[in-house]
């Protein structure tokens, strides 16, 4: 699963990496080094009226048009590339609204017997902004025809490459460069060809790091989260908000089963 990454580059410098034609983005949107699941994420997505490729602000955790309730989301954050295709909350989305992610890295937390989970932080060894395989949807309040409508995202997941094995059995859908144009095209509907994109990243693209448990507080933010810890602060747990720790673990457990239907 991914359940929380970075996202500090500014917009500007997002948009002249994935070639975008306009910005639409919440006045509010602030770098954050712990997004969680239901705040405001940017995604690129392509206009499927004129193709112009969009720069704009989502809620993360997909809720589908004919959703009941904009609550769904906060189960809907990662989606199964093994299953994408078939789930009802995906498979439309799959062939007309697709979308990439940016992020400047990801976390995701290591089982280590007899201790708290210990957490990572993974990004691309070259610095450059990781481009998330997403799908994107647009609900609106069928009993508040005058209410905004909400867009929302989802991260598709497949399974971990062998650096990233060793942490977590999981790890999002990282795009080349040269598979963003036809990720992103809406008149591409070849499934079966979009389901080929929906593979592991290479291992030698990324590096990784324990840091601090702070991470497992959503409600943490600054720089100091991702800053590496030696191996004699990861063996004794990592420090950081120890009264949290056990609740935020729990949570993350308690999500496990939900988060990729």
């Amino acid at each position: 699963m991914c359940g929380r990454f970075t996202s500090t580059t500014p917009p500007s410098v997002l948009a002249e990496s994935f070639a975008v034609d306009e910005l639409r983005l919440d006045d509010d949107l602030v770098p954050r080094w712990n997004v969680a699941p239901t705040l405001p994420v940017l995604a690129v997505a392509e206009s499927r009226r004129n193709g112009a490729r969009r720069l704009g602000t989502f809620r993360w955790g997909l809720v589908p048009r004919w959703a009941e309730s904009p609550a769904v989301g906060s189960r809907m954050i990662n989606a199964r590339a093994e299953t994408v295709s078939t789930k009802p909350a995906y498979r439309d989305a799959l062939v007309r609204r697709r979308c990439i992610i940016p992020a400047d890295g990801f976390y995701e937390w290591k089982v280590i017997d007899g201790r708290p989970k210990q957490p990572y932080a993974i990004a691309r060894r070259d610095g450059a902004p990781l481009a998330f395989a997403g799908l994107w949807d647009v609900w609106r309040d069928p009993n508040d025809t005058d209410a905004p409508p909400l867009q929302t995202c989802v991260i598709i997941t497949t399974e971990a490459n062998e650096r990233l094995a060793a942490i977590h059995h999981r790890m999002p859908v990282v795009l080349p460069a040269a598979a963003w144009d036809r990720w992103l095209d809406p008149s591409n509907q070849d499934v079966d060809a979009l389901l080929a994109l929906l593979v592991p990243a290479p291992a030698d693209d990324f590096v990784t790091w324990p840091v601090r448990l702070l991470v497992n507080k959503a409600a943490n933010e600054g720089p100091e989260l991702i800053e590496p810890i030696d191996d004699e602060e990861s063996a004794a747990g990592g420090a950081g908000d120890a009264g949290s720790t056990a609740t935020e673990d729990l949570q993350l457990d308690l999500l496990s089963p939900l988060v990729e239907d």
